[in-house]
């Protein structure tokens, strides 16, 4: 072998052990990412997917992380939290209210007349309470961020609704807790049904109609199902829904101050308010799809709309009366989650 030969062959072999060595490096912190829905929901595509592509590049690519939609991993949805606490999965999307009484004082958020229609406003209310209000209810985990979604319309199969007694008796799905007095001051029948179950719910006709924002209507594909899509005046809601991204605490608590920079600098105020614009624009394209289907989308009036929010004032005090069994202060809660709202709001 010639001395160029052999030259060649020994920078050949040092450039695929560094391309070795760059790819290791490249991929030193593994992450599993557990959720729920399938990866063509506005949850992965629109939220997940570029948070995750930013940690990453944060990390100048010593970070990969894998996303398992569907429950690919194994388990149900109310399951997410402790597989995220156990160290089973690394990171977790999930609905705070499918592990009801875990998160109570986040539970505010999701309250009739405290969240209204402002995504982006309640996010950032969320993030200024976290530290002084919130935190203490995440143990076991570290918290990327919350957020809510665009709220509770209501989607009924057969009957429109314009008041409180069209949904009388009838059996509504219900995301949480908070969902199920909602249902029930307005006098309907409260079904907890996981998101994902929701299509064959109604196809059994086990549920009349369900509480759902807008944006889960492409995935589940509900214009085939549901014909009555109403919400409140100026798309106001009866409620939302509060949601985690969070990770094992021992697992954070184990990586460098580097690599938790990269987690945190994708994770911070901006990228809670840029969450909620995604949440927003993905429900107004959810019932556009509906609108095209030829199903029927009623916005209420400011009137109709009222009649609602009176029906479900005493919500409020029910959970505050809750709340208060934990020793928590509800009324307090209240009092800063809706002025942090409207703060953010203007």
């Amino acid at each position: 072998m010639s001395t160029f030969t052999k030259l060649l062959a020994a920078t050949a072999t040092a450039a695929v052990a560094l391309a070795s060595a760059s790819g290791a490096f490249a991929q030193e912190y593994t992450f599993k990412l557990h959720h729920l829905l399938g990866a063509k929901a506005p949850a992965q595509t629109k939220m997940l997917e570029p948070w995750v592509k930013q940690v990453e590049a944060n990390s100048g690519g010593r970070v990969h992380i894998e996303i398992y939609p569907a429950m690919s991993l194994g388990g149900k949805p109310p399951e997410l939290i402790q597989q995220a606490r156990d160290g089973v999965v690394d990171l977790i999307w999930t609905v705070n209210g499918y592990t009801p009484g875990l998160f109570p004082r986040t539970e505010v958020f999701e309250l009739p007349g405290v969240y209204t229609n402002n995504t982006v406003a309640t996010n950032l209310a969320m993030y200024d309470m976290f530290e002084s209000d919130l935190k203490q209810e995440y143990t076991g985990l570290e918290v990327m961020w919350l957020h809510v979604h665009a709220g509770q319309a209501i989607m009924t199969v057969d009957k429109p609704v314009h008041s409180p007694a069209d949904l009388a008796g009838l059996k509504m799905r219900i995301p949480s807790r908070t969902g199920a007095w909602v249902i029930e001051a307005l006098g309907a029948v409260p079904l907890a049904t996981p998101v994902p179950d929701v299509p064959a719910a109604l196809s059994k006709k086990t549920i009349d109609g369900t509480l759902l924002p807008w944006e889960i209507i492409p995935p589940l594909k509900l214009q085939d199902q549901v014909n009555y899509f109403t919400e409140g005046f100026d798309k106001a809601r009866l409620g939302t829904t509060t949601f985690q991204v969070s990770m094992n605490k021992a697992r954070w608590d184990g990586l460098p101050d580097d690599i938790k920079k990269a987690f945190s600098d994708a994770s911070g105020r901006d990228w809670w308010a840029t969450v909620g614009e995604y949440w927003r624009a993905s429900d107004d394209f959810g019932i556009s799809l509906a609108e095209k289907a030829g199903k029927t989308h009623t916005m209420l009036t400011e009137a109709e709309t009222k009649v609602f929010f009176d029906a479900l004032e005493p919500v409020i005090q029910r959970w505050e009366d809750e709340v208060a069994k934990s020793g928590i202060d509800g009324a307090a809660l209240v009092k800063k989650a809706r002025e942090l709202s409207a703060k953010n709001a203007m």
